[in-house]
């Protein structure tokens, strides 16, 4: 296929034009036996145990950013929310919706991320789909991915399992994949590096989990952000969780330009972070482990689970006073992931 073309509604047709696509084009990128197969599905040998399942749509606006793309964003976040349920990702399903007119060379782009970040993962596309429908009536590239994970024995981790007394670990900077977007979009220049913090968070998963360390909880604060996913942490284990707002960990031009637009990096996207809700006994063990990870070297113990307020989310603020920090109602910022 010639970079220089653009996809046509015959790509997604069924036909010769599309088997020439996955064949020139899918299949060399994301070449493996089970995929290579060319069958309607995927099968394959499950080692016994528990299973995590998930899926997740992409609609990202731009489709390229600073520190990703919406290829690399997809694999990621389908391989962090398996990876939230404890499990070790196994295999991935892809499934793109194109719209007719999209240039061969960015689709091409876009696919070589997915399979770079698949290769980073360690996590294998096996299965997937194609569709072309006229121009406008989707905004360039929207992919859908789902997931497979086995989940380890003795592994029990769940939004409903927090307990007072335990604390709650950030991995990194928040609102930086937020921030980026907006930025982008709007068409914002601002004198700084930020960047997108697309990432997999497995492989740290991983090394937490076989600490021995016990954890209650694994999110990923994506869309609604850290103060959003804490509300419903806290409703699902019917909990009060205080954060300290001295503690919250924010770049300093992500800081600045939340408050120039007036946004809270509490309820921005993040792409590459987990909040870890263990034992207050665990806490400092897996705060060193996150820390040692590539994507984890700024984690912080942002909080603590209270027996007080159950269902809501409390910031002691830099003044000493506190503030209720709601669930998020309504959208900040559309197509965000």
């Amino acid at each position: 296929m010639n970079d220089n073309d653009t996809i046509l509604l015959d790509h997604g047709a069924g036909g010769k034009v599309s088997h020439a696509m996955f064949s020139e084009l899918i299949l060399p990128l994301f070449d493996n036996g089970l995929l290579a197969k060319q069958d309607d599905g995927a099968i394959f040998e499950v080692p016994a145990g528990k299973l995590a399942f998930s899926t997740d749509s992409y609609t990202v606006d731009p489709i390229f950013f600073p520190g990703g793309d919406i290829g690399e964003l997809a694999v990621n976040g389908t391989v962090n929310d398996v990876a939230m349920c404890g499990a070790t990702p196994l295999y991935i399903s892809v499934g793109l919706i194109i719209e007719e007119g999209m240039k061969i060379s960015d689709l091409k782009r876009i696919l070589q991320s997915m399979a770079g970040a698949a290769k980073k993962a360690g996590v294998r596309i096996v299965t997937g789909d194609t569709k072309v429908v006229p121009r406008g009536k989707v905004d360039k590239i929207f992919i859908n991915t789902s997931g497979i994970g086995l989940i380890p024995a003795g592994v029990n981790v769940s939004g409903d399992r927090a307990r007072p007394g335990d604390k709650v670990i950030v991995s990194g900077t928040i609102a930086d994949h937020g921030v980026t977007i907006l930025s982008e979009r709007e068409g914002l220049k601002f004198d700084s590096d930020i960047k997108s913090d697309s990432a997999p968070l497995n492989h740290m998963v991983k090394a937490v989990l076989e600490s021995g360390c016990s954890v209650h909880v694994l999110r990923d604060p994506t869309r609604g952000g850290v103060g959003t996913t804490l509300n419903e942490i806290a409703v699902q284990s019917k909990v009060g969780i205080q954060l300290f707002e001295d503690r919250l960990p924010v770049r300093g031009p992500v800081r600045g330009i939340c408050e120039f637009l007036g946004f809270d990096p509490l309820y921005l996207a993040n792409e590459g972070k987990l909040i870890a809700i263990v034992p207050g006994a665990d806490a400092k063990k897996v705060l060193d482990i996150i820390r040692r990870d590539e994507f984890g070297k700024e984690a912080v113990i942002v909080g603590e689970v209270t027996d007080q307020d159950p269902g809501r989310v409390v910031l002691e603020t830099l003044i000493g006073g506190t503030r209720i920090v709601d669930m998020l109602t309504g959208e900040q910022l559309p197509r965000i992931c």
